[in-house]
């Protein structure tokens, strides 16, 4: 039976990598599914799937970083579906940069889109979640559970997001709404590239990956996707304000 047959799934990010491996999961399980990212005709691409599956889906092309767009992302949801059941934040950025390099717009812009982006979503969207006891999931890294260098901006983003979780976890788990994380290692997406990496640099940094990861690979989309589906799922009914890590090991040994 389809788990998630009648919910509504918000989901960030959602025209490629984590975030559109997740919304066809949800879709997959019964779920309509609103879908928001920057690039309309990446969403279009992703919603022909799903209808084309006998979903439900609805492309929603807004920027995370602007508080109106936020709120019409909520507005159109809910317009469309009825409600909100489960929020999942999969939309970030990275790039490189230590103390030394790191401009006051690079780290605004990484705060924005990875931490204020979420926290505006789940403020404007609680409301929603908490007439349906849904839940939250946010899409954090294992750069959130430990610290690497030369990344300072991207690891501070990824372990306030964390504490964001833990803190409003509590805040409303008397209303019913569970609130966690997942902590993925390196998963094969476009984010690397889109943060500056060249594909020959990206090739290189994935076959090192296979090294800093005990269990000797990098990870899919779609396994961080299963482990998004579960934590929102009933199955996981008695677990909130969790980190979860999902990295081939990563977060049990030292950066390097």
């Amino acid at each position: 039976m389809e788990e998630m047959q009648g919910k509504v799934a918000l989901i960030t990010g959602a025209s490629s990598g984590i975030g559109r491996a997740t919304a066809l999961k949800f879709a997959s399980e019964g779920a309509s599914v609103a879908l928001v990212a920057r690039r309309a005709e990446k969403l279009a691409e992703v919603v022909e799937m799903i209808e084309a599956q006998g979903g439900q889906a609805k492309a929603i092309a807004a920027d995370v970083t602007q508080p109106a767009e936020i709120e019409r992302v909520v507005r159109e949801t809910v317009e469309a579906f009825g409600g909100i059941d489960v929020l999942v934040n999969a939309a970030g950025i990275i790039a490189s940069g230590t103390i030394e390099t790191t401009s006051l717009e690079a780290w605004d812009r990484m705060m924005d889109v990875n931490l204020r982006g979420p926290f505006y979503l789940i403020q404007c969207a609680m409301p929603y979640l908490i007439e349906r006891k849904g839940n939250v999931v946010n899409v954090s890294s294992v750069t959130g559970l430990r610290a690497f260098p030369g990344i300072l901006a991207y690891c501070v983003s990824k372990a306030a997001l964390d504490q964001l979780t833990h803190c409003v976890a509590l805040e409303v788990a008397d209303k019913g709404v569970r609130v966690n994380a997942v902590n993925p290692g390196v998963v094969v997406t476009n984010l690397h590239r889109a943060g500056g990496m060249t594909e020959q640099e990206y090739a290189a940094f994935l076959e090192h990956s296979k090294t800093t990861h005990p269990l000797g690979r990098v990870g899919r989309p779609e396994e961080v996707a299963e482990l998004i589906f579960f934590l929102a799922s009933p199955k996981a009914g008695w677990i909130t304000g969790v980190s979860c890590p999902i990295d081939g090991g990563r977060s049990q040994t030292c950066a390097r």
